[in-house]
């Protein structure tokens, strides 16, 4: 079923199933046209995640490591489906049995990029949620991209967090809504001689922005019933509790792993595999980590 046969619904401003978290915002919109199912989603956490279109491995690397680890406790993560950090929030949130609300920069029967049509399903299809405030038709047009970054900010119970943002990045403005939210703000600094981690480094470095470096510096104030999220070793035997801890303090290649528990190069990549089958462990830019 083709994200276009999913039926458009709307729900008003003073309508019982409007999003409460969008009532705190001064301007909030008149009406939302969505498509999948509201109310499941907007009962559980949710977190904001915006960055730099011009994304890089590491900042790929970081989403993995993060939208992992709040798939697997079950928080919904909110983006704006651009290219670069959008699209690989939304991606990887789907990849991982998660569920993702995408906020549209125009209306949500003109989606762009339009790459990113097969993604648009999947996303309706794993109990996501696709919306806008403007007309299902409506063109995206430049001044709607900033002004949906209100809703991406208010929609994030949890706070925003920033991965990768250049100095004048519109991710600057999801935080500065989430600020006049009340809202945590957490940021993944970069490599210094990065462009596109000026703008992260920045709000850091002011006190805007809560330094994390990693997905248990955000969830760990906060109440889940899902325990999977502190993963142990204890289930684990022979190579693989080798493995786990090694991986556990530090992102390793298995040519790396191989090296660091002094075993056979073959047996190693067949057991990082099967770990990675089971949900143990992940991987990005050919480096493995615990989830």
């Amino acid at each position: 079923m083709k994200w276009s046969e999913y039926k458009i619904k709307r729900v008003n401003k003073g309508d019982k199933d409007y999003p409460r978290v969008l009532n705190e915002l001064k301007d909030s919109p008149k009406q939302i046209y969505y498509r999948g199912e509201l109310n499941g989603l907007f009962s559980k956490k949710s977190i904001a995640i915006v960055g730099s279109r011009r994304m890089t491995r590491y900042g790929a690397s970081i989403i993995d490591k993060f939208v992992s680890a709040f798939a697997v406790c079950g928080v919904t993560t909110v983006s704006g489906y651009m290219y670069g950090v959008d699209t690989e929030v939304h991606s990887k949130t789907v990849e991982y049995g998660g569920q993702t609300i995408v906020v549209m920069g125009g209306g949500i029967n003109t989606p762009y990029p339009s790459e990113n049509d097969k993604l648009y399903t999947k996303i309706l299809q794993s109990g996501g949620v696709v919306l806008s405030e403007y007309k299902p038709e409506a063109k995206p047009k430049l001044w709607m991209y900033p002004q949906r970054n209100r809703i991406i900010a208010a929609l994030g119970s949890m706070g925003t967090l920033v991965i990768e943002a250049g100095e004048r990045s519109g991710s600057l403005i999801t935080v500065d809504y989430a600020r006049q939210l009340g809202r945590r703000i957490f940021a993944v600094p970069g490599p210094i001689s990065s462009s596109v981690s000026v703008g992260t480094n920045m709000i850091i470095k002011k006190g805007i922005a809560e330094l994390v470096t990693g997905p248990e510096d955000i969830v760990k104030n906060f109440q889940f019933s899902n325990s999977n999220f502190q993963n142990d070793n204890k289930d684990l035997e022979g190579i693989e509790r080798e493995i786990f801890g090694i991986l556990k303090n530090e992102e390793m290649s298995i040519d790396e792993v191989a090296v660091a528990i002094d075993k056979d190069l073959v047996e190693v990549s067949t057991v990082v595999s099967m770990m990675a089958l089971k949900g143990i462990i992940s991987e990005a830019g050919g480096k493995y980590f615990v989830v």
